[in-house]
């Protein structure tokens, strides 16, 4: 175990978090159409299609950036339909973004304090040092550890790399102790060293979260995913185990640009 998930123990197999025909609309657009998803605890849901589709549109309903036009979401089956991002942070979801989104000027550690901070009930009497929040400094420490950031803890972030700094946006999710992950292109930007580093950080995560990722690199998605969902114009046309999944005639149409299938 990390020791950075929290929440109640699920029955192995039972969707963690669940949406059924999600739907987002912009004017006469339908950015979402009727999508449904369910991921479990220990399972990583893959979510592809071309630019455009609409997976970070979903993404960002599922995390309560956005609200729905139709449809439901559910968190350890809860309905958090209506609820913001932070009441959803609170019971257990946490975001990484497609444009790193981290305190440049900060410390590894700061980030982490900080986002660690957000799950505290109490004003934490801000006069105080922060170094003298002990529940904090640990849940920081923690979740460096399962980003395996700890010999970076005192660097500034603004003078690491690319993929440490998306390590550390995901270090930052872990601060707050999450058990489901909503990770949108994790990878992007990356060089093949850096992902197949963040590939197995993933792996590392996996046990102890659900995961819907969102992701253009085919060999991360096909490495992580159980389940793997094509989205094209708003809409689910295919889902299910990815070796199925990638040889679907109107996935490899839409998506791989296979027209031996048309």
């Amino acid at each position: 175990m990390t020791g950075v998930a929290a929440g109640r123990a699920s029955v192995p197999g039972t969707p963690v978090l669940a949406a059924e025909n999600l739907s987002r609309r912009f004017g006469g657009l339908a950015a979402v159409d009727g999508v449904s998803l369910a991921v479990a605890m220990g399972e990583v849901h893959a979510v592809i299609g071309p630019n455009g589709a609409g997976k970070s549109t979903l993404v960002s309903l599922l995390s309560g950036d956005l609200a729905p036009s139709g449809g439901r979401i559910r968190l350890d089956g809860h309905d958090v339909t209506r609820l913001g991002p932070e009441r959803r942070s609170h019971l257990g979801l946490g975001r990484s973004y497609q444009k790193t989104n981290v305190f440049l000027p900060f410390t590894v550690f700061e980030n982490c304090r900080l986002a660690a901070q957000s799950r505290q009930a109490t004003s934490m009497r801000f006069l105080r040092p922060a170094s003298s929040f002990g529940v904090v400094n640990a849940a920081a420490g923690r979740a460096l550890a399962a980003a395996g950031l700890e010999a970076r803890r005192d660097a500034r972030v603004e003078t690491l790399s690319h993929g440490e700094q998306r390590q550390v946006e995901i270090a930052m999710a872990l601060a707050t102790r999450p058990r489901v992950l909503l990770l949108d292109e994790p990878l992007a930007g990356m060089g093949a060293e850096e992902s197949a580093g963040m590939v197995a950080l993933l792996r590392r995560l996996r046990p102890d979260h659900a995961m819907v990722l969102v992701e253009h690199d085919m060999d991360a998605v096909f490495a992580l995913a159980d389940t793997l969902t094509v989205m094209a114009n708003g809409r689910v046309i295919a889902s299910g185990p990815p070796a199925t999944v990638r040889e679907h005639p109107e996935v490899r149409r839409a998506y791989l640009g296979d027209e031996s299938h048309a």
